[in-house]
């Protein structure tokens, strides 16, 4: 069973950053893809961004050229980079893996196809 455990939500003001991290426990981590989804109250979750085993990435057109997806497979960890945040960003953030995906493409945003998830950390964003 692979864990998942988010790290670096927050407050902020909008224009701020904030960086996130999920931290897998699984070995196999690297085969899987990664991303990462939100849900605002009283809102469906949405996909924020994915990358696949080979680092390739997409993005929700909502948060391009701001929000930046990375992992570090050698420390099994997952990063969002969430620059010029905006109050619409307000919303729980979770980390998701996929196991046994191939070439997603925009898949990597269907959360459906996610296998496993953290609790998620809130990041809040005041105008």
């Amino acid at each position: 069973q692979v864990q998942l455990v988010e790290s670096g939500g927050g407050s902020v003001q909008a224009g701020g950053s904030l960086r996130l991290s999920c931290v897998a426990s699984e070995y196999m981590y690297p085969s899987y893809c990664m991303g990462w989804f939100r849900q605002a109250p009283g809102k469906e979750r949405e996909g924020v961004t994915g990358i696949d085993r080979l680092g390739r990435e997409t993005y929700a057109e909502s948060v391009k050229g701001r929000f930046a997806i990375s992992r570090d497979n050698s420390k099994k960890t997952l990063y969002l980079q969430m620059n010029t945040l905006r109050p619409e960003d307000t919303a729980m953030y979770y980390c998701a893996a996929w196991r046994g995906c191939s070439s997603p493409g925009d898949k990597l945003l269907r959360g459906d196809l996610y296998t496993y998830w953290g609790q998620g950390t809130q990041v809040t964003v005041s105008s």
